[in-house]
């Protein structure tokens, strides 16, 4: 692959990577009301389901999700189902302040498990990585060199979603720091990330295919 193609690739990536969604929001609720460790535990997760969508989209598998209507509704509502049961645990989980001491103890092998598969389950992953890869991907080079150049594409946009990740699990638990202050905040952080995920959820449900 040319120099031109890679870097055409890492913008596209990073502008798309910065733009409001469900990953990005969803590091930010858990860097806000817990701590950058749990931001960058949810981030390693999404990031292994980044690697799996690659794979899958190298393999043609992605293509075969997309051709049945009925494997794309399964994955569709498992993830939706995963998201609103995530969404209830959040309005059930207690805390008035947000005390530093108590969010440094965590499970963050739940949290990465999290992050896995609200991006394995969300279908909408898998067609994006299908219809933007193919775009910078060398058609001078035989058949069999196009998954690997689609598996270092992955590699790279993995790469890059990690640091913006990371780097704003590290902001956010300094606005965590800063309101942490507040009255009842713990509680309203709970509500609203349980309503992030809510959202989240619901429009997974409604999405079609693009």
């Amino acid at each position: 692959m040319s120099i031109y193609l890679l870097f055409s690739f890492l913008v596209a990536a990073v502008v798309l990577t910065l733009m409001p969604g469900p990953d990005n929001l969803f590091v930010l609720a858990q860097s806000i009301s817990q701590n950058k460790k749990a931001g960058i535990a949810t981030t390693l997760g999404l990031c292994t389901g980044i690697l799996v969508h690659t794979t899958a989209a190298a393999l043609g598998i992605t293509a075969l999700v997309y051709q049945s209507s009925l494997a794309f509704m399964i994955v569709k509502y498992a993830g939706a189902i995963y998201l609103l049961y995530l969404a209830w645990q959040a309005f059930r989980e207690e805390g008035e302040d947000l005390q530093v001491e108590s969010r440094q103890r965590l499970d963050y092998k739940k949290l990465y498990k999290r992050g896995v598969l609200m991006n394995v389950l969300n279908p909408k992953v898998s067609l994006f990585f299908l219809a933007l890869f193919p775009q910078f991907i060398d058609r001078s080079t035989d058949a069999f060199g196009v998954p690997y150049q689609m598996i270092g594409l992955g590699i790279i946009f993995m790469v890059q979603a990690f640091l913006i990740f990371s780097a704003i699990s590290f902001f956010s638990e300094k606005l965590g720091n800063w309101i942490s202050r507040v009255p009842r905040i713990g509680r309203r952080l709970n509500i609203g990330k349980g309503i992030l995920l809510g959202v989240i959820g619901i429009s997974l449900v409604f999405g079609e295919k693009s």
